[in-house]
């Protein structure tokens, strides 16, 4: 019996006689060169140039076939081993099941290299395009496939396009021509627009300063960078004494977090609730009273309360007229 790693199998050295039907050859298990269309002496820049073609061609949310998943998981499994030199040595000398079973030791030290898939083709391809799916950023989530007039499942890569990506630059995006679309691992990723909520607080609450606890209930991006969970956090807002309506508090990047995004800030909105006796106008607070006709013409002492509980007697001599102004300090 004859053994041969894949790379030995795809050039006889010399000197070494030819295999014939009736000899045996050892089953080297998964050929990753093949998996990705690649020659064994690839590079590295040809590997990653595969990786991206063929991930892109079989990522479940663009293929529909019934084996893409598979695929897809093989394909990354097939990356992971050829872009790491330490992974690709052992394989092109053992083949898969010695790189699995540990058929190379280092040094005769007894020390044997192990490596086992960690099985999930979304966080590899996650890792490498910067984004759970790559897709969202030209056709929007999967939830709203239809975009510009494209449906992403419909839009077929080319097998023979070197770039798929290219495609994409001959429609452009938001239907503008776009010449040179640029690498997706190297676009910025976009803030989300502020969450504006208001917030109500009573005159004596601004009169005395406060602390307020509000529960936000937000979607965080798990560590496989492409999962998402809910959560509630508690913000405390503190609210000082003398604060205008229309103050804004903002708690940065505190919203929803997804692969694609910057979390956007929230933002909280002073507003005044309405008084049962006071109203502010500016930094004044208003107190309304109403007097009799006999009081108005003859004078009285009108008693004004207050927001902190007292009351201030304003003597008024003269005649008031409605709508007279009168000011206590």
């Amino acid at each position: 019996t004859l053994f041969r790693s894949p790379q030995q199998r795809a050039r006889p050295e010399h000197g070494t006689r030819s295999l014939s039907q009736k000899e045996p050859l050892l089953d080297m298990g998964k050929d990753y060169y093949k998996i990705l269309g690649i020659p064994n002496g690839a590079n590295e820049d040809e590997i990653k140039k595969a990786y991206r073609k063929m991930a892109l061609k079989y990522h479940p949310d663009k293929n529909k076939d019934s084996n893409a998943e598979d695929k897809f998981k093989e394909i990354a499994e097939a990356y992971d081993v050829l872009s790491d030199p330490k992974k690709r040595a052992v394989y092109d000398q053992y083949g898969e099941e010695g790189l699995k079973t540990g058929g190379g030791s280092s040094n005769n030290s007894g020390s044997t290299f192990h490596y086992t898939f960690h099985g999930d083709p979304h966080a590899t391809f996650a890792s490498f395009f910067g984004g759970s799916n790559p897709f969202d950023i030209f056709f929007g989530s999967s939830r709203s496939r239809m975009h510009n007039g494209f449906d992403h499942e419909d839009m077929d890569i080319d097998e023979d396009d070197e770039d798929p990506f290219n495609a994409f630059g001959r429609f452009g995006v938001n239907g503008f021509h776009r010449r040179h679309p640029e690498p997706l691992n190297s676009r910025r990723k976009i803030q989300d627009p502020p969450v504006v909520h208001e917030l109500k607080v009573s005159l004596e609450e601004i009169f005395h300063g406060c602390t307020k606890r509000m529960k936000i209930t937000r979607r965080r991006l798990n560590p496989d960078g492409r999962s998402m969970r809910t959560e509630d956090k508690i913000l405390n807002i503190v609210i000082k004494r003398g604060w205008k309506e229309g103050t804004k508090i903002t708690f940065p990047k505190e919203g929803d977090s997804t692969p694609d995004n910057i979390p956007a800030d929230i933002v909280f909105l002073l507003k005044d609730k309405p008084h049962a006796h006071f109203k502010r106008d500016g930094t004044n607070v208003v107190y309304t009273a109403k007097i009799t006709l006999k009081e108005a013409l003859c004078g009285c002492t009108v008693n004004i309360p207050t927001i902190d509980g007292r009351v201030i007697p304003l003597p008024c001599s003269d005649v008031i007229k409605p709508g007279t102004d009168r000011k206590s300090t």
